[in-house]
């Protein structure tokens, strides 16, 4: 009996049942991509050098509309007319994102940022900024049909047996259609919005010029690093803005996948000819929403496994290939009834210098043998830390040679205190949270929440120590090679994973339940003694 399964399933992590089967040499639009990539690369100096003046009227737009949303709520609060902060904080959340759908792409895509940050921002404004992945008002279907004519060359009955005229998602730079080819293959278009690279580009101009006026004045987005924020920020989205980049993306990212031998992947195959630069045809894949933790139960669904091969997925692809989606969120993955998780939106893809890739290695394992002086070694190459630093003079100063002090077991006062103590010590060194790890921490903490919903009772500990013994075997060889080290003599420390979470050595297991009520009691402490001490 002949071989069913389809060619590119080779070499690309893609479904069994393929509308059409992808040949690397014969599509069309691939031969332009690099020459696309550079241009956009490129363009980013002239985008984000600062500039003495204001550049141009786009500034004073976007600080009357975030006054205009502001001040009503700063005038409520001055007045105690808000029934708790609970409730101040979610009406301020609202009228920001209302101000960043008025303001546009740029702005809606930081929405889209702050909505993967469970944990390091407060829930109102990340349950907010959610409504910002796919629930942001749709352009009229007349503007979408002029554009995919346009960029097709084609009327849409031409290419299309049928278009749904209500777009399955709607967000920053695109929304997308379900549709059915002429040959029958069911798809979804994605549409960039009209004029919205013009729109951009002013707005990463004016980023720019705020951004320097931030460092120093704020600790926190000191230690984020404005500048090089907005940088990262335009790098991405100014790859976004051509959908033949994001296609060659979705091929990147399917062939790791496919080497790594990761199996619980898969990427939606765009078309071979029908992608330009504001129109991309896809493969439509359907499953489970990311937070439709019932329907994947209900389906027999394994969502600890999902979970499980989410970090290994992700980590993978980071350390062992230097690529990974920058952008992982619950709008950005389906689950599909037989486990398998589909990745969506690939306009953020993270590409690693080998020499970061390596820090980004030495850095994992540095966290699970309890080798400070590496991990340190690696924040530097990471570019965390300046060429210069005295290694074991951030350690000492941090107190990471200390023994671990729970922090559920310090008063509100004392944990704010040792929040600013730190901060100050990392300022004083120079410190700065470098483009690729932004990236990296972001999609971590989507991790972080994802399996708060999806295996709340996972125990954290073996779960680690389960992943690290599996990265030995899979890549054991490929470790030593590349950091000229013995992976078989590298020791996992359970001491050194037990203080990253901030627990005593007594402690034998820790669900993520648990630690979600952990972190609810410091939060719950230092939130009281800061709106004490206001």
């Amino acid at each position: 009996m002949p071989d069913s399964t389809p060619a590119d399933r080779a070499w690309g992590a893609f479904t069994e049942h393929p509308p059409w089967v992808l040949d690397r040499d014969e599509i069309s639009w691939m031969s332009s991509v690099d020459r696309l990539r550079r241009a956009a690369r490129d363009e980013v100096p002239s985008l984000t050098t600062p500039r003495r003046l204001p550049p141009g009227a786009r500034v004073g737009t976007v600080v009357a509309h975030l006054g205009r949303a502001i001040a009503p709520w700063a005038w409520r609060k001055r007045r105690r007319s808000y029934a708790g902060p609970e409730v101040s904080r979610a009406d301020l959340s609202r009228r920001l994102r209302r101000a960043a759908e008025t303001l546009g792409p740029s702005y809606i895509k930081l929405g889209q940022i702050i909505s993967s940050g469970e944990g390091l921002f407060p829930a109102e404004l990340v349950d907010e900024f959610k409504k910002c992945r796919d629930q942001v008002p749709a352009e009229s279907f007349a503007v979408t049909r002029l554009t995919v004519e346009q960029d097709l060359g084609a009327r849409l009955e031409d290419v299309f047996e049928y278009v749904d005229e209500v777009p399955l998602a709607a967000a920053s730079i695109a929304q997308v259609h379900a549709a059915r080819l002429r040959t029958g293959e069911d798809v979804v278009i994605k549409v960039q919005r009209p004029a919205v690279g013009e729109l951009v580009r002013k707005d990463l101009k004016a980023m720019a010029w705020i951004a320097p006026h931030l460092v120093g004045r704020i600790p926190v987005t000191a230690l984020a690093n404005p500048p090089a924020l907005v940088e990262l920020f335009a790098e991405t989205i100014m790859e976004e803005l051509d959908f033949r980049v994001e296609a060659a993306n979705m091929l990147d990212v399917a062939t790791m996948l496919r080497d790594l031998g990761q199996d619980g992947y898969v990427v939606p195959r765009p078309h071979p000819e029908l992608v330009t630069r504001r129109v991309l045809v896809m493969e439509r894949v359907s499953g489970f929403n990311f937070d439709d933790v019932a329907g994947m139960h209900g389906a027999g669904v394994d969502t600890e496994a999902v979970i499980r091969t989410g970090m290994i997925a992700f980590m993978e692809g980071a350390m062992i290939h230097g690529v990974f989606h920058g952008d992982l969120h619950g709008g950005n993955l389906f689950v599909l009834p037989d486990g398998r998780t589909a990745l969506l939106d690939f306009g953020i893809v993270a590409r690693l210098s080998d020499e970061r890739r390596l820090a980004f290695l030495r850095l994992m394992l540095g966290a699970t043998t309890n080798d400070l002086t590496g991990q340190m070694a690696a924040l530097r190459d990471l570019g965390a830390l300046p060429a210069d630093t005295d290694l074991k003079a951030v350690i000492s100063d941090l107190g990471l040679d200390l023994p671990t002090v729970d922090p559920t077991t310090l008063t509100g006062d004392e944990m704010v205190k040792e929040v600013q103590r730190v901060v100050k010590a990392l300022l004083g060194y120079g410190a700065r949270l470098p483009k690729e790890l932004m990236l990296y921490v972001k999609n971590m903490v989507f991790l972080d929440g994802a399996i708060a919903r999806l295996a709340p009772d996972l125990d954290i500990l073996a779960e680690v120590a389960t992943i690290s013994m599996m990265f030995a075997q899979r890549h054991g060889e490929r470790i030593s090679r590349d950091l000229g080290i013995d992976a078989t003599n590298v020791e996992f420390d359970f001491e050194s994973v037990k203080a990253g979470l901030g627990l005593e050595s007594h402690v034998d297991g820790l669900t993520y339940r648990e630690l979600q009520e952990r972190r609810q009691v410091i939060q719950k402490r230092m939130r009281s003694h800061v709106e004490r001490t206001r």
